[in-house]
């Protein structure tokens, strides 16, 4: 592996990855998030916390979670051969849960007396109510109001997890202003509350623990996929969003030159339309939530309005590792739009019985659409979530 891509060395002590990352944030809340920091690095090499955290991904989560060939869908698209990793098949449906369990553990070690987060489509919201419960944590979830009424399901399951749901009726009513509601609430009183960000985003230490978390997703893809084919993958690709399931899968592969790695991000109603959130493919580089990364910006920097089909990618920033990995060039970045992602889940569903959350489905459709013209080839998806969140929202859009 580069050296410079090395988890062991990336980011440095400051959070940066390559001119990515940091934390831009007030100085008094730096004390607090450097106090995150030592407690996670301490905490994490400790047996206990290991053996805990393992334990708990084998008997409560179900990992490792399989690797599945989907032969009537690759037979439709013709070419290559697609694979997927089954994230979707975790405890709570998608892979939040990895990283949920391992911020729950820390607030737990760190006696906190609440943890605070945002969702948009819902799975780190359910995720985290469900790691807090079984930690007896109280937890709270701020989520925009159009995301509660697409992802009802995931609302009520949240309720029933005993998490505290506050809706967020600002600006769009998305992820991007849960996020900023969350955040608020949190540095009321940033000493005892925790805020377990969802995804690879935030002001160090969060990019970095998400993904050490994630990691565990490529790990067993790679071991699987080389038992089940004999060989690596010619391709991995997944979903973009803030960016945590795909950092999760490639970072086991960035060592492999023969291993293309590309991530796809959502392109709505179309690039050449406002109407999507395809961060860096048309964003350039700014200032979001205490870190800098690629931002969909307007001329005074400010974040602009963001779409996606899906509530878990419609966020106008992304990973300060996707960022520095955009301008390395070892990540390819594409996109696919929503109809794309609606021809990729009734696909799915209809031909192997797996309904894909509506972000996932994004990167299923770009498989589908590059299929044809790598005949032989094997091609890695990660299926992050399952698509029961969305059914209602998918049936009345198609009418089916």
């Amino acid at each position: 592996m580069d050296k410079a891509l090395s988890p062991e060395v990336m980011p440095d002590a400051k959070g940066m990855f390559g001119e990515y990352g940091g934390q831009e944030i007030p100085p008094q809340l730096k004390a607090v998030m450097d106090e995150i920091t030592e407690a996670y690095y301490r905490i994490r090499q400790t047996e206990a916390f290991q053996n805990e955290l393992r334990s708990l991904l084998k008997h409560y989560v179900g990992r490792p979670s399989p690797i599945y060939f989907c032969k009537r869908l690759s037979e439709k698209c013709g070419g290559a051969n697609i694979y997927l990793k089954r994230e979707d098949l975790n405890h709570t449906g998608a892979h939040k849960i990895n990283h949920c369990l391992g911020e729950a553990l820390l607030a737990k070690s760190m006696g906190k007396t609440k943890v605070l987060a945002e969702t948009g489509a819902g799975q780190h919201g359910v995720a985290l109510a469900t790691a807090c419960a079984l930690m007896g944590i109280p937890c709270e979830i701020h989520m925009g109001e159009i995301d509660i009424e697409k992802e009802h399901p995931n609302v009520m399951r949240m309720k029933v997890l005993g998490a505290t749901v506050v809706p967020v009726s600002r600006g769009t009513r998305t992820l991007k202003d849960a996020v900023d509601s969350a955040f608020e609430e949190y540095l009321k009183d940033p000493k005892n509350f925790l805020y377990a960000i969802g995804s690879v985003v935030g002001p160090h230490p969060f990019p970095m623990m998400v993904r050490d978390f994630q990691q565990i997703v490529g790990e067993e893809a790679r071991e699987q996929i080389q038992e089940m084919t004999g060989k690596l993958p010619d391709m991995v690709t997944a979903c973009v969003g803030g960016g945590s399931n795909a950092i999760g899968l490639f970072t086991a592969f960035f060592g492999d030159e023969n291993v293309r790695i590309v991530g796809v991000e959502p392109s709505g109603k179309g690039l050449d339309t406002p109407d999507h959130a395809a961060t860096i493919t048309k964003g350039k580089p700014g200032v979001l939530h205490g870190f800098r990364c690629y931002l969909l910006q307007n001329d005074s920097g400010e974040p602009l309005p963001v779409y996606s089909i899906a509530s878990g990618l419609d966020y106008p920033g992304v990973g300060p590792q996707h960022s520095y990995l955009k301008d390395l060039g070892r990540v390819e970045y594409v996109s696919a739009t929503d109809e794309e992602c609606l021809e990729a889940f009734v696909a799915l569903s209809r031909l192997e019985g797996i309904i894909p959350a509506l972000e996932s489905a994004h990167a299923v459709a770009y498989a589908m659409k590059i299929a044809p013209e790598l005949p032989g080839k094997n091609i890695l998806v990660n299926l992050s979530g399952r698509g029961d969140k969305d059914l209602d929202f998918v049936v009345n859009r198609l009418k089916l």
